[in-house]
């Protein structure tokens, strides 16, 4: 594999690109041990004793120490490994190493997040939000059934109805505006919180 690049991160380490676009990082130290230099090729077993010695083991403990401070999906890991500019191959060997120990659970984080937010959020923006998180459909769909239960939409607009005092009866016009526009922010359907503002309250 040739070296076509090598550029300084910080004072510390250095990015190594090679021929094909493989990069990885490395401190300065390491890349004067193992003689790396641009235009030089790298040998086989060098490059599988980078990867093994030292790219493996230092994604996994870089990763355990993401985790220890916050639960993460995997796309989320997935994204902090690519910042430190680890190869494909062995972010996808430290995810299999984490998820082996379900240190990264996809379905437990979206459980852990509708349970925090069930009361501030409606179902369809708590879905939007995992699903940018990395979280499958399936797997959020799945946990907000799970821990939403049959709780539907008309109820939990009446819950942020009666939290704020509002009544159809003695709202004017500007006061079921300002519910309105408060219910969508929260992400509700406009069609249900209409149902409910005009029928239920």
């Amino acid at each position: 594999m040739q070296i076509i690049r090598i550029e300084e991160l910080d004072r510390k380490r250095i990015r190594v690109t090679f021929e094909g676009g493989c990069e990885f990082a490395l401190y300065k130290g390491e890349g004067k041990r193992y003689g790396l230099q641009e235009g030089r090729e790298l040998a086989e077993d060098q490059f599988l004793e980078i990867r093994g010695e030292i790219l493996i083991k230092r994604a996994r403990l870089r990763a355990m120490h993401l985790l220890e401070k916050m639960d993460r999906t995997e796309e989320q890991l997935r994204m902090k490994l690519r910042q430190g500019y680890y190869p494909q191959d062995v972010i996808e060997d430290t995810l299999d190493y984490v998820k082996g120990y379900h240190y990264v659970d996809d379905l437990r984080y979206a459980q852990n997040y509708v349970r925090r937010h069930k009361d501030k959020k409606s179902r369809r923006m708590m879905q939007m939000e995992l699903q940018n998180k990395g979280v499958s459909k399936d797997l959020a769909a799945q946990a907000l059934e799970e821990e939403c239960g049959r709780e539907n939409e008309h109820e939990q607009i009446l819950q942020w109805v009666r939290k704020r005092n509002y009544s159809s009866r003695e709202a004017d016009l500007k006061e079921k505006q300002k519910m309105y526009q408060f219910l969508m922010r929260k992400g509700f359907c406009p069609n249900e919180i209409l149902h409910v503002l005009d029928h239920l309250t």
